[in-house]
């Protein structure tokens, strides 16, 4: 989000970075741009502006009657989730009042939470256009009011073919028009034009390593069980998980109630340089989310030489084609994801030279595929080429600075 703001900044346009809660201490900001613009915040919400709020509501409750129909009175949600709309359309309101001494345009929000719904309900108030960006699980798992979302946004980004293609089987009566697929990207290190891994010698450890924050959606429950039947399989390996999270505890007692603590290490937050010599060492990265978009840590993998096992879900195969830029398992199928760690193994254990070959030239289709198809630099420019037409597409010249919000 930070690189975006960043490129819709150096197109000349005014963007001021707004989220619903403050950063903790220990958060890098997502906005680290010049200070005369200006990081908006809703909490701790103030008396004072609150009051307007509902002065702003009354006044031109007309314009969200229809979205506080579609919360109290249509669609199957349960009570819980009502409320909570109700709740943020009050959000809404506020989030409002703090925009309109800034004279913004156009609000975009990442992420189709209920974030996304007080960006829209602000956007109503305020007689403006408001866009949104999904990602994976608020789209596919949470999708909540996302109908509503969909038919007043101008127009939606999403990461992936196959989360267009949903929103198009799912909400047909939405206008395909205005879904737009903008790609995420990471930078390109500098390597050999062909990354070359060695072989694992017979008497070294087999390295897996596994990135991601430790949530119930990253299912590294999945990866522990996986571990205990390669080492009872009698494969000798190591396993390093990269990531903090509330799952932590659980899987420390699984590891334990498993005998696995020789074999796998929970590393907890790790910084760039350190990542980057992880993805180097490993033999192989593993992937066992049960719900993703385009994840990043496989790009950042294959843009170093190593190969990845994913599960064959969502957008996954759009950048790891199966046998030609890595390798993908069915998602959930424990055996299916042993075998195809095993098999690799051994390929690299006994040097089979035809396979080291091919392995070789996987790796480095991985590589040119993140280099045409998910290069950050390019990706970004895209999205703002893209960006600046749909929000102003008769009259916009880079001289002219327009006001947009992005909001996480």
């Amino acid at each position: 989000m930070s690189e975006e703001i960043q490129e819709l900044r150096s197109r000349g346009v005014k963007v001021i970075a707004g989220s619903v809660r403050k950063p903790e201490p220990t958060q890098k900001s997502f906005s680290n741009g010049p200070s005369e613009f200006p990081i908006l915040y809703l909490q701790p919400v103030r008396m004072l502006i609150l009051l307007r709020a509902l002065a702003l509501l009354t006044a031109h409750w007309a314009r969200i009657s229809s979205l506080l129909a579609r919360v109290l009175m249509q669609g199957k949600e349960t009570p819980t989730l009502r409320l909570k709309a109700f709740l943020h359309t009050l959000l809404g309101a506020y989030y409002a009042v703090l925009l309109q001494e800034h004279k913004v345009d156009h609000i975009h929000v990442h992420h189709g939470y209920f974030g996304s719904w007080i960006a829209m309900v602000a956007a109503r108030l305020l007689r403006i256009s408001f866009s949104m960006t999904l990602h994976g699980s608020d789209l596919l798992v949470h999708g909540v009011y996302l109908d509503t979302k969909l038919e007043h946004c101008q127009f939606c980004a999403t990461i992936s073919e196959y989360n267009r293609r949903y929103i198009h089987e799912h909400f047909p009566e939405i206008d395909q028009k205005k879904i737009i697929v903008s790609r995420l990207g990471v930078d390109l290190p500098m390597l050999d034009a062909f990354p070359r891994k060695t072989a694992p010698h017979p008497k070294r450890n087999f390295n897996l390593l596994a990135v991601g924050r430790l949530h119930a959606v990253k299912d590294h429950a999945f990866l522990v069980r996986g571990c205990v039947r390669l080492r009872d399989s009698g494969l000798d390996f190591q396993c390093a998980i990269a990531g903090e999270g509330p799952e932590r505890q659980r899987l420390e007692s699984l590891i334990r109630s498993n005998r696995l603590q020789d074999r796998i290490t929970l590393l907890g937050h790790m910084r760039p340089l350190e990542m980057d010599a992880l993805y180097r060492e490993a033999n192989l990265v593993v992937l066992t989310s049960s719900s993703e978009g385009i994840p990043l840590v496989l790009m950042e993998a294959m843009v170093r030489g190593t190969l990845v096992l994913a599960p064959e879900i969502t957008g996954v195969p759009e950048l790891v084609i199966a046998g030609t830029t890595g390798f993908l398992y069915q998602s959930g199928y424990l055996e299916d994801f042993v075998r195809q760690i095993y098999f690799l193994q051994s390929l690299m254990q006994f040097r089979d030279r035809p396979w080291i070959n091919r392995l070789d030239w996987i790796r480095h289709a991985a590589r040119v595929q993140v280099l045409h198809n998910f290069s950050r630099p390019d990706n970004l420019n895209h999205f703002g080429n893209a960006f600046l037409q749909l929000i102003a597409p008769h009259d916009w010249s880079s001289n002219h600075e327009n006001p947009v919000l992005q909001q996480i």
